[in-house]
């Protein structure tokens, strides 16, 4: 990949509005808790966006409560499928592809590994296939994860030039992800007229609609809405949380320098890790409940349990060449999680649109400012 060194001299103005108004934009995975609000964000910016993946799971869930499957072009499809995939290029000819779909849980990873890998690995390569037969696309971003790494257990942020890795099929997928993108890049889009290919590795991300198991945030909300004390497994694990918002942030930046005159030198890897320290699952529901006005942790009887090495990233290439900052802290990402639960359930789960179009108005503009770029 291109050295940090390259782009020092370059530090362009931030107008994602400019960057994604008109455009079409293709987002597999998007009724998903990641997709889902990547695709509201990208409406909000005045992009035509067209949604590729399976059916969503919750009726709460983001893509469900806000009404996305009308407000977007949205199509059922499976990433082990080619013809699902050409179909869904064909229907939106995209200028702009974020893949976003994928088998996110461990867990289900010891339970199917084989389908882990048919759709993480191999479904990027289909989509990838799909992408360098569209002659009007101009970026590519493929997001993987933070688990794409080999984890050593060092205290070191890992780089993007670290090894790639995994001991469970989850993680080692999300590394051959990363080995596919780079493979397709190099072989198919290293062309001057080709799309820039560009993949995102992104952290333990929260924020309003997920619902997903075995994840803490949900699992603190389903017990306040209940009524019921929340139980936390391990409550002095750490976990390195960062808000919804912020993880999209920079996929959209990148996307948007990817289609800038220069679009070919950001085409390699980036990750997006938070800034601030990995906080414990404690904290976490502590500030959850704080945030709701009530509830209380009960600590399940005192378990024994390996404390995995903590997983770390460096983000500072994407926050030297990016320009790209988070935006919120931990405290505010909590804060700002637990506000759409809330409003949600007082509101007797009504219609989330306009709640969550305000979330990403407000959260924008504080990006942009941080930025010190215009509206």
């Amino acid at each position: 990949g291109n050295s940090v060194e390259a782009h020092k001299e370059h530090s362009p103005v931030v107008d994602l509005p400019g960057a994604y108004r008109g455009k079409r934009v293709l987002v597999t995975g998007h009724t998903g808790f990641k997709g889902a609000w990547l695709s509201l964000w990208l409406l909000e910016l005045g992009a035509e966006v067209t949604g590729l993946s399976l059916e969503a799971e919750s009726e709460l869930g983001i893509f469900q409560s806000t009404g996305l499957a009308q407000r977007m072009h949205s199509r059922i499809g499976d990433l082990r499928s080619q013809a699902d995939i050409d179909a869904a290029f064909a229907a939106c000819s995209p200028e702009v592809v974020f893949h976003l779909a994928a088998q996110p849980i461990v867990g289900a990873s010891y339970e199917d590994p084989l389908a882990t890998f048919d759709i993480n690995a191999m479904g990027t390569a289909r989509v990838l296939e799909a992408a360098r037969r569209q002659p009007e696309l101009r970026a590519v971003v493929v997001v993987s994860s933070d688990k794409c790494y080999e984890n050593t257990g060092s205290l070191w942020g890992h780089r993007e030039s670290d090894c790639l890795g995994g001991d469970d099929p989850y993680s080692a997928s999300k590394a051959c992800t990363e080995l596919v993108t780079t493979s397709y890049r190099a072989s198919f889009f290293s062309e001057d007229a080709a799309a820039a290919v560009a993949s995102a590795r992104a952290g333990n991300v929260i924020g309003g609609g997920d619902w997903g198991v075995y994840r803490v945030i949900p699992d603190c909300v389903r017990a306040l809405r209940q009524g019921q004390p929340i139980h936390l497994r391990n409550p002095r694990y750490t976990r390195p949380f960062q808000f919804v918002l912020d993880a999209l942030g920079g996929y959209l930046l990148l996307g948007e320098r990817l289609l800038g005159p220069e679009g070919r030198r950001f085409a390699q890897a980036w990750n997006f890790g938070p800034s601030n320290r990995a906080r414990s699952v404690r904290e976490a529901a502590d500030g959850v409940i704080r945030a709701w006005g009530g509830g209380v942790v009960e600590q399940a009887a005192a378990q024994q349990f390996a404390e995995k090495p903590l997983l770390k990233l460096d983000s500072s290439k994407a926050q030297e060449l990016l320009a790209w900052r988070t935006v919120l802290e931990f405290e505010s990402a909590i804060e700002w999680t637990a506000e759409w639960y809330r409003h949600q359930h007082e509101s007797g789960d009504a219609d989330m649109y306009a709640k969550s179009q305000e979330m990403i108005q407000r959260f924008q503009s504080a990006l942009l400012q941080r930025l010190g770029s215009p509206l």
